[in-house]
């Protein structure tokens, strides 16, 4: 019986060790460090995108970073944030654009609208994030099966949605009516022709950014997520 007992005891211990163990290594590994001037500044928009690319990779792969996101909202309580990039998303639900490139806390600046379409608000907002903050990047990001898209191809018109919605018109224009415009196909090729024209919006609507990009010291690119694969294709 003491034997017993002892066993026990002894099996409890080794547990309790081991859980010890792995508790410490799983501590180990969590992403408490916030983006910080010092990291951000030596980065060129190439390895930004390398970066993101990395992410999106580690998304689809199921491989995320494990992050203590309250630690890092208090360390960047202290020193700001200094985000990589500002990515300009649609407001569909299905498209985290912090979880598809596995980013944390204080990493990227997002904003978003149905559509993805640019405005003044939108284009201050990208100028904020480059001239004053040091961000590298800035990315335009569609996606299939969007929502406004089909809206626009579908010639809605509603309230503020109306205004919203020409902004796409000109990509539909641009593809004409080779096919059905009710059909994902062209709503998909209305996604990527839709991103190319907001690019091009944003060099020739911000002179800021224009001339960042043209120093060198910003990119400024499109990408179109993928909902069936999760894959984040820049263009």
């Amino acid at each position: 019986m003491i034997k017993n007992s002892l066993f026990v005891a002894s099996v409890a211990l080794i547990m309790a060790s081991c859980a010890n163990r792995s508790a410490e290594k799983s501590a180990a590994n969590v992403e408490t460090h916030v983006l910080h001037a010092q990291d951000v500044d030596p980065l060129s928009p190439d390895s930004v995108i390398s970066l993101l690319k990395a992410g999106n990779v580690r998304f689809v792969e199921k491989q995320g970073k494990e992050r203590d996101q309250f630690e890092m909202m208090k360390e960047s309580a202290v020193d700001g944030q200094h985000p990589l990039a500002i990515i300009l998303s649609c407001i569909d639900a299905r498209v985290p654009v912090e979880t598809i490139f596995d980013e944390g806390l204080g990493d990227i600046f997002v904003t978003r609208v149905a559509g993805n379409v640019v405005s003044p608000d939108i284009l201050g907002s990208m100028e904020y994030a480059c001239e004053h903050t040091g961000s590298k990047l800035v990315v335009v990001l569609g996606h299939e099966c969007c929502g406004a898209v089909a809206s626009a191809c579908a010639e809605v018109e509603a309230g503020n949605m109306t205004q919203m919605l020409a902004k796409i018109k000109p990509a539909i224009e641009e593809l004409g009516d080779s096919l059905d415009h009710s059909s994902a196909e062209f709503q998909n090729l209305v996604v990527s022709k839709n991103v190319e024209n907001m690019v091009e919006r944003v060099r020739t609507e911000s002179a800021i950014l224009k001339e960042l990009e043209e120093e060198g010291k910003i990119k400024i690119v499109g990408a179109i997520f993928n909902l069936h694969t999760g894959v984040v294709d820049f263009k």
